[in-house]
């Protein structure tokens, strides 16, 4: 067969060969990768990660954003829609923000999505004291706390659950985040407390307790 196939011209194609360099994505044109991986930080609402996924329903796709603080993984910030407009993002940060109240800038880190490029996205983050960080195009490992929290939830939850409803889903996606994920679930890099209970034990050492 191998004899016959070559007299044809026939080769088997075994892939694409990658061309020398490094295959890190594009950079944006628009915001600088200021984060640059640096995922370990000293202090709360320093750097912000956002990101945005999608939950399927029997209503069809629920699409939720969320906004994690480094410091302490702790999701300080999210959202739910239909569809994905810039609305849906600045949602979940506009929560970030009123729930954090924070007193000097924060990075935010985000990826190339159409979200976050848009004037609407720049804007508020001017106006409220936020500076932006962007991923290289089509790098997942340049936002990979964020990814890590959305492998999280899907496999804790979401693909253990049929939803009938978008209702329904958001309803058990507040309860993964807000009774169980921020303040139960527990995360080696915190020393194997949750995100709420790290927050407390630095404060706690903060004040000389």
């Amino acid at each position: 067969m191998a004899r016959l196939a070559k007299l044809a011209g026939i080769y088997a194609q075994i892939g694409y060969k990658r061309r020398p360099g490094k295959y890190g994505g594009k950079p944006s044109v628009v915001v600088d990768n200021t984060l640059d991986r640096q995922f370990d930080v000293e202090a709360p609402n320093s750097v912000w990660v956002t990101d945005i996924t999608y939950i399927k329903t029997h209503e069809g796709f629920s699409y939720l954003a969320v906004v994690i603080d480094l410091f302490s993984r702790r999701v300080v910030g999210w959202s739910m829609q239909n569809r994905q407009p810039t609305d849906l993002v600045l949602q979940a940060l506009l929560m970030a923000v009123w729930r954090r109240k924070p007193t000097n800038k924060v990075l935010v880190h985000s990826d190339q999505g159409s979200q976050f490029t848009s004037i609407d996205w720049a804007s508020f983050l001017k106006h409220h004291n936020l500076e932006h960080s962007m991923s290289r195009r089509g790098n997942c490992h340049d936002n990979a706390v964020a990814e890590s929290f959305f492998n999280l939830l899907k496999r804790e939850r979401i693909r253990r659950r049929t939803y009938k409803t978008r209702e329904d889903a958001r309803s058990d996606v507040f309860d993964y985040i807000e009774m169980f994920y921020n303040p139960k679930r527990k995360h080696a890099r915190n020393g194997m407390l949750s995100p709420a209970a790290f927050e407390r034990q630095q404060q706690r050492k903060l004040q000389g307790v």
